[in-house]
């Protein structure tokens, strides 16, 4: 499919890309959304949070919500998302990972980058609970890259998941993790670590035989965080392991479902392995959007709804 042509542009502020990125992350506001909590029990006897937030009249649509690293299902790129969609006659499912809604889970394991498992969990939970006819997928970061690797590794992805939207998502894990290394995302690397040590510090007092005081002392950085931690965790053997085969951008050649995926030319996060030009041109199925500014999840729109928001809704008219 060949590359979309953007028609993004912000104002001057927008332009920058950590602007933009810390706005939308720390200071957008999304007001009169109501969201109901329903607990899902997981097979492994672990849980997950979903928040759901409903159309006006009913409907057959449901759009599943995933957010990114130490996000959840309050943060204004989701809930104004969910906003958006119940606007236009779509209700949502927005997916607190596990640890992320407030209540740490009950396992030693947590969420990742590729855990598609947790997905396939809330999908067969709507078809089986549920009336939803179509069902969207639309993740941002971390969940934009566990929903690309679920619509690409998966060939019995049910009939009812029409269409995946991704936004800002780092779609070589690698090459991501070298970026957050580095001088110019330094704040932001320091505020992810403290949240994800914050959490590790709550698995070692629960799990002292899994992870102790000392290894977590070593953690300086978020990779030495996913080789300590996540790797490990989850069944990898460590963070160079864990980010080849959760990566999605391998994925990409197989998706058959209609997938939009936005990736920001300024996202100080993703490097150039994150822009999958190659993939999206082979694949009729993968539409990719490399606006020249955006930041990490950092679009802007009038009226307070951002760029991608109105984005989603065209894409979903236009390809289904």
């Amino acid at each position: 499919m060949p590359i979309v042509t953007s028609n993004y542009k912000p104002s001057v502020f927008f332009k920058s890309g950590h602007l933009s990125t810390i706005y939308c992350g720390l200071f957008r506001s999304i007001n009169g959304l109501i969201q109901q909590r329903e607990r899902l029990e997981l097979p492994d006897g672990d849980f997950l949070d979903l928040d759901w937030s409903y159309a006006t009249k009913k409907t057959n649509k449901v759009a599943i919500l995933i957010h990114g690293l130490e996000g959840n299902a309050q943060r204004a790129y989701i809930t104004g998302s969910a906003k958006n969609f119940n606007k236009h006659h779509i209700d949502t499912c927005a997916i607190n990972l596990r640890s992320c809604s407030g209540e740490i889970n009950r396992l030693y394991r947590s969420y990742h980058s590729g855990d598609t498992k947790d997905l396939e969990a809330v999908i067969q939970h709507i078809l089986t609970t549920k009336h939803y006819a179509d069902i969207y997928i639309n993740g941002f970061s971390l969940g934009g890259n566990i929903t690309l690797k679920y619509l690409g590794e998966n060939n019995t992805i049910p009939k009812e998941v029409k269409a995946g939207i991704a936004i800002s998502v780092p779609c070589d894990l690698h090459n991501c993790a070298l970026e957050l290394l580095k001088p110019k995302n330094i704040l932001f690397a320091k505020r992810f670590k403290k949240h994800l040590l914050e959490k590790v510090n709550e698995k070692q007092e629960k799990f002292p035989e899994r992870i102790t005081i000392a290894e977590i002392k070593k953690i300086r950085t978020i990779v030495d965080f996913d080789d300590v931690y996540t790797s490990k965790a989850h069944g990898y053997t460590n963070a160079k392991d864990y980010y080849q085969k959760c990566s999605s951008k391998q994925f990409l050649p197989h998706i058959k479902t209609p997938t939009l995926l936005i990736n920001a030319k300024n996202d100080s996060f993703l490097g150039e392995k994150c822009y999958p030009i190659d993939e999206a041109t082979k694949n009729k199925n993968l539409h990719l959007e490399i606006p020249n500014y955006g930041g990490h999840v950092g679009f802007y729109g009038k009226n307070n709804i951002s760029y991608t928001e109105r984005k989603a809704l065209i894409f979903l008219e236009e390809a289904l």
